[in-house]
């Protein structure tokens, strides 16, 4: 649990009833080599001392997070979904295979062996390529052609282990398909490279029953295909909207997932008009929950709780009058390494939320902190900052973030260490 989803948790209905505490740290989670049996032996000590009762485990963070929450819940009869149903969600082939067997909404794929890596012969430049398992698009590359291939495939078998280790302590928990077995935990996928805009699709499953309850856009950096804002609601038409949640609902439902929320990314491409997936994650996003917040009245959080303690996640249709029609977290980012020598301070990120309504700013560097350093970024690109903003309408948006823009102040020294190297 980390601070700022502590303050939306708190906000939330279900929070009058709860109290919450915090398990294990970002820190242990997603910083540097992840051990999972010594997390869980970690969280087990601390579940087993708790003087309280325990009635819900939950969390809203990438891997490992997602799977640890079954293992935890699993003993002690607590509503989660199953650790394999997970699994099937997060490992990227096992995932699109599943997927290719109820809709159409996939690009072609391949697996590719890291040990002797050979461009598919079922695609065409360009492809992506990626781990079978990863986070955050950590080690996602876009390939152009058969040098890139060769230089992304070499990064690969050197960072692959960061997080296919830790997810093959978690394949021996279950009965693998004999093709997943093979494939384990440390090879990578190419998949044909999708076009079109960026959707996300969120919802639950409760007691076997897929929900939709919101789709959002994702809107990248122009000629960049790293994200420049999530933005909800959606402003695709409803008829691609409906085709977004059955097409999302049919694909969980195949996965297996139960007692879960998710989120289902998608492109759409509007001249085709054709949905294409690009992964289906077995939680929500918190990056989501303000926005929800902003303009339904009500964070995405809240669903989590309920499901997590039994009950049924729906809330009202008609939700609680905000005042904003529309919401979107915006990333500022810096595209080239540097060690940052300033950044906003406090008192000036307090001056401007509090002349901008509906505005809040998380600054993700330090002062001194080197950009290629943070843990979770993109192949790409560098946060620097978080902000999320509510209006009335996007022209209302983008007039307050550009504001945000003018006065976050940042400054570098350009330091790139892999810069005589070359790269992607």
């Amino acid at each position: 649990m980390d601070e700022e989803n502590r303050k939306i948790l708190e906000r939330t209905p279900s929070a009058r009833d709860c109290e919450f505490h915090q398990l294990l740290t970002q820190e242990e989670l997603q910083f540097g080599q992840v051990d999972i049996e010594e997390l869980l032996a970690k969280a087990e000590r601390v579940l087993d001392e708790f003087e309280g009762s325990v009635d819900a485990i939950v969390g809203y963070w990438d891997f490992p997070v997602t799977l640890l929450v079954p293992i935890l819940c699993a003993p002690r009869g607590l509503p989660s979904p199953s650790l394999e149903s997970v699994v099937r969600c997060e490992h990227k082939y096992w995932s699109r295979l599943l997927q290719s067997e109820v809709v159409d909404a996939h690009p072609p794929f391949a697996l590719v062996e890291l040990d002797d890596p050979t461009p598919p012969e079922n695609l065409s430049y360009p492809f992506w390529f990626k781990p079978v398992k990863s986070a955050s698009s950590e080690l996602a590359y876009r390939i152009e052609d058969e040098e890139a291939f060769r230089a992304a495939a070499e990064r690969l078998r050197e960072g692959v282990d960061r997080i296919g280790l830790p997810f093959e302590q978690i394949l021996k928990r279950i009965d693998l398909p004999p093709e997943i077995a093979a494939a384990g935990g440390r090879t990578a996928l190419a998949e044909g490279s999708l076009k079109g805009l960026q959707v996300a699709v969120e919802g639950y499953v409760y007691q076997g029953e897929p929900v939709v309850h919101g789709v959002l856009d994702s809107v990248d950096y122009p000629g960049s295909s790293t994200f420049l804002r999530h933005q909800y609601p959606s402003g695709l038409s409803d008829d691609v909207c409906r085709r977004l949640s059955d097409t999302a609902k049919r694909t969980v439902r195949k996965l297996g997932l139960d007692n879960s929320t998710f989120s289902v990314e998608f492109f759409y491409d509007p001249l085709e008009d054709e949905l294409g997936i690009v992964e289906v994650n077995p939680r929500h996003s918190q990056a989501h929950a303000e926005l929800f917040e902003l303009v339904d009245g009500v964070a995405n959080h809240e669903r989590m709780l309920r499901l997590a303690l039994g009950q049924d996640p729906a809330l009202p249709a008609n939700g609680t009058p905000t005042g904003y029609e529309v919401a979107a977290e915006w990333y500022l980012r810096r595209f080239d390494d540097g060690v940052t020598t300033r950044v906003p301070t406090e008192e000036e990120v307090a001056e401007l939320e509090a002349s901008l309504p509906g505005v809040t700013v998380k600054v993700v560097p330090q002062e001194g902190q080197r950009l290629s350093e943070l843990p979770a970024q993109d192949s790409y690109s560098y946060e620097l900052a978080l902000i999320t903003i509510g209006a009335s309408d996007e022209t209302e948006m983008t007039a307050k973030y550009e504001r945000c823009v003018e006065e976050l102040k940042f400054e570098f020294e350009d330091e790139d260490p892999l810069a005589e190297t070359g790269g992607l």
